[in-house]
């Protein structure tokens, strides 16, 4: 492997900036995951204010996220077929029109936690686009050997609003209600929809044939299945969002019953492991570690299940954000590593099958929300959190094992975060 010097991350860096596709759709990774995570934890906060139960918060968050297990293998075939420009579009304005339609509701004061839900599966539709389409489109609209870097500073955005989202919603929350929460989301959507319209792509479009749908998914399956590098990634994938990062859905119960805290600071708790893993991408858009992409995206995985097992047991609430804080480095990894590991290591005309399959994998969230949820309602949030984060743990570090056998049974490419073969 190659260690790349300072002037060539300087340099990278600046080739990056100065290309205005990715400027752009940087910037509209910016502004829909920004709301992403803030209509989450607003939506939290209020059902939790009107219901009370975990349980109820864990079912609204999870209508977010199922669709990405439904839709998401489909939407990596569509996306080969349709102009991913105008799935992006039409995505963005599905969105705005959610939000504003809440927004109403709540200013009419009739919004009701089961409206959140019906939104928020509308919003998660657009969302099992997104690994097909705009993480795609960042990806290929640099040279190969800044792929990798362009994936670690989008990761890096996408962590920074994951820091800023919460902190917000908790903030908005606490002064304007649900009512200004939606409204602030409603125009963020627009303007993500107003910078697609100036998006310059290109792309070989083909006519979709439904029926030919199936035979596409089943190809992407066995090419999956035959290659260590992408089962290894879909697997660890799989565990950290069934009973890794679901934790995020009983934050607002944590912190609001374990901790005692105010809707502000309940989003400086979500948000923590978000700074730390924008910390994270910092380091790896500079060049990061001399290590491979397994080593990174497991021990990553590692490091986050750890701290999250710690969270909850923690006798001060600084210490608890210290706690996601040092986890989000370890969220960095995994994240960067599990979009760079399928870019480089599959071909063109199969790769948004397998981000679709990413999506699916993803799309176990919502299982994991409602497994902490159910358990949460058995014997409270703290210990919830650190039943299921614990065997989720156990089994991540299974996978990797097995990754690693596996690799060493025959010739398998290793990439270091620059993009190196």
């Amino acid at each position: 492997m190659i260690t790349k010097g300072a002037n060539n991350t300087t340099s990278g860096l600046r080739a990056l900036l100065a290309a205005p596709s990715f400027l752009r759709l940087w910037a509209i990774g910016g502004c829909v995951n920004t709301m992403r995570w803030f209509e989450l934890l607003s939506a939290a906060l209020f059902t939790l204010d009107v219901t009370g139960s975990g349980l109820d918060v864990a079912i609204v968050s999870s209508a977010r996220t199922m669709p990405m297990l439904l839709l998401g293998a489909f939407s990596g075939v569509v996306s080969e077929a349709v102009n991913r420009k105008h799935v992006l579009l039409i995505g963005q304005i599905m969105a705005c029109l959610s939000s504003g339609s809440i927004a109403i509701l709540a200013w009419s004061d009739v919004v009701r936690p089961w409206h959140l839900g019906v939104a928020a599966a509308v919003t998660g539709v657009v969302w099992s686009t997104e690994m097909a389409t705009r993480r795609r489109m960042v990806g290929e609209c640099v040279e190969v050997p800044l792929v990798s870097r362009a994936l670690a500073l989008d990761t890096m955005s996408n962590s920074f609003t994951r820091l800023i989202g919460p902190v917000a919603a908790g903030a908005i929350y606490q002064t304007v209600g649900i009512t200004g929460s939606y409204m602030a989301s409603t125009a963020v959507f627009a303007l993500a929809a107003f910078l697609v319209f100036g998006l310059r792509h290109k792309q070989n479009t083909r006519r979709l044939v439904i029926s030919q749908v199936p035979r596409d998914l089943a190809e992407g399956i066995r090419y999956a299945r035959g290659n260590v590098t992408i089962a290894g990634v879909l697997m660890v994938t799989i565990f950290m969002n069934l009973l890794g990062f679901p934790y995020s859905a009983l934050v607002a119960p944590i912190g609001k019953m374990v901790f005692q805290v105010s809707p502000t600071l309940v989003g400086v708790l979500a948000a923590s492991e978000s700074f730390g893993a924008f910390l994270g991408g910092i380091w790896l858009t500079s060049g990061g570690p001399n290590l491979t992409g397994r080593t990174l995206m497991v021990g990553g995985s590692i490091l986050l299940m750890a701290c999250v097992i710690l969270m909850p047991l923690s006798p001060f609430f600084s210490l608890a954000c210290g706690l996601l804080a040092v986890g989000g480095f370890g969220s960095s990894a995994f994240a960067n590593m599990q979009t760079s590991l399928i870019v480089l290591h599959t071909p063109s005309h199969i790769r948004s099958r397998l981000m679709g399959l990413l999506t699916v994998c993803i799309g176990m969230g919502p299982l994991g929300i409602l497994l902490f949820g159910a358990v949460a309602d058995w014997v409270g949030p703290m210990l919830a959190i650190d039943l299921v984060a614990t065997v989720g743990l156990a089994c991540v570090i299974a996978s990797g094992l097995w990754w690693q056998r596996r690799e060493k049974r025959g010739i398998v490419p290793e990439i270091n975060p620059g993009g190196v073969p």
